[in-house]
């Protein structure tokens, strides 16, 4: 939603200033000519701290997008006009920005927009795979399949997303937690032993030495400490904004033991389960392919997604560029290239979904029942070098004083 600046007059003539949030000035105008104001003058503005919309995260959660086309899909199945369903789901919508949008496109509904030109304007809301799925279901006229299908779609994906993120989930909690003792014990432990050390005034290890250097700047030096993490922070924030650097970082990720396979195996269910659906839909095969290009998170992949539309730009198969990237397995562009001769490629991708979505799921509980016996053992290793290095200095000082 855009912010704009307004001076115009009321219906009794008077001079009215203020601001207003729409999609566009046009609507803003209609907008405010509902408020029976005739605007003389609009602009774009910039909204002020105090009535700007503050957002933190994306506005609208997966999981209320996953309930939101279950329900519709549900009830145009059962017969309610687009218009009534839009307005009911409008109104028990639990999220915010959802039911916003949800009450304007009733509105635009009405007005004799389609559902797709509708959904077309809140961009920001509804990403391309869901309008081109809706837009080629209203061209075919099968939109009740086509809602069916992005509600079983979208629940794939959120189930998928939930299981990596649970298991990259885990090791983040667990690692904080050991973050958390660490400082303590460096903080509030560690210097006690340095106070006592230096009372006998003895010679000590180079472990433990280590250890009270590295406390005495985690005390002294913390701000420092946190200053650095943050410039470093920023740092990889405006690298993953440079392309090039992006599709280093994405390449590195791809090449890490287990967890690289986990993301190279997440993201081509995703990509075979998109083009499965929008194929489905009869979106054009180019079309899908924009579309898959733009949610695709990895810069290396997509890569050999945009090499994959020039190919079929120049009259090549879709097979051949999958086949000669190293990060698609020969299964994917196998299934590819039976699914073009056989003309059931959108069958053939559903199946490379369905396997891959299995193996991640296959991954994940592996990577679980894994996690935690090496993250206790590294927290425990941890501790126990921190331990070490106050044990070592005072068995020597009391072998000095026996």
């Amino acid at each position: 939603m855009a912010y704009f600046d307004y001076t115009g007059r009321d219906v009794k003539g008077r001079m009215k200033k203020g601001n207003i949030t729409a999609e566009s000035k046009q609507d803003a105008v209609k907008a405010l000519r509902e408020k029976g104001i005739a605007a003389m003058e609009i602009a774009e503005g910039t909204p002020s701290l105090l009535t700007m919309d503050l957002k933190i995260g994306p506005s609208v959660k997966s999981s209320d997008m996953v309930i939101f086309l279950r329900q519709f899909a549900t009830l145009i199945k059962a017969g309610v006009p687009i218009v009534d369903s839009v307005e009911i789901l409008s109104e028990q919508s639990e999220s915010k920005a959802l039911k916003a949008t949800l009450t304007q496109i009733a509105h635009e509904l009405k007005q004799g927009q389609s559902l797709s030109a509708a959904c077309e304007q809140h961009k920001k809301l509804f990403p391309p795979l869901v309008i081109n799925m809706i837009k080629a279901g209203e061209i075919g006229g099968s939109l009740e399949e086509t809602l069916e299908r992005l509600a079983t779609f979208t629940e794939k994906q959120h189930e998928l997303k939930q299981k990596v993120v649970s298991t990259m989930f885990y090791p983040a909690t667990i690692g904080l937690m050991a973050i958390g003792v660490i400082v303590f014990i460096m903080v509030y432990v560690v210097p006690m032993f340095a106070n006592m050390f230096e009372g006998f005034n003895a010679k000590l290890p180079p472990i433990t030495l280590f250890v009270l250097g590295l406390s005495h700047v985690i005390v002294h030096y913390w701000w420092i400490v946190l200053f650095i993490i943050i410039v470093i922070s920023i740092f990889f924030y405006f690298l993953l904004q440079n392309k090039s650097s992006k599709m280093v970082l994405d390449y590195a990720i791809l090449k890490v033991p287990i967890f690289g396979k986990l993301s190279q195996k997440a993201e081509i269910a995703r990509i075979t389960r998109t083009l499965s659906s929008l194929f489905s839909s009869s979106v054009p095969i180019l079309q899908a392919l924009t579309v898959v290009e733009r949610v695709t998170n990895n810069e290396v992949i997509r890569k050999v997604i945009i090499n994959a539309k020039d190919s079929l730009e120049k009259g090549r198969s879709l097979a051949e560029p999958l086949k000669e990237s190293w990060v698609f397995p020969p299964l994917v562009h196998h299934m590819i290239a039976v699914g073009e001769q056989t003309g059931a490629l959108d069958y053939m991708l559903e199946k490379v979904a369905d396997f891959y979505e299995a193996e991640v799921e296959t991954m994940t509980d592996r990577l679980k029942s894994l996690i935690e016996p090496v993250m206790i053992i590294i927290l425990a290793a941890v501790v126990g070098f921190i331990v070490l290095s106050i044990v070592i200095p005072m068995f020597n000082l009391y072998s000095q004083l026996s």
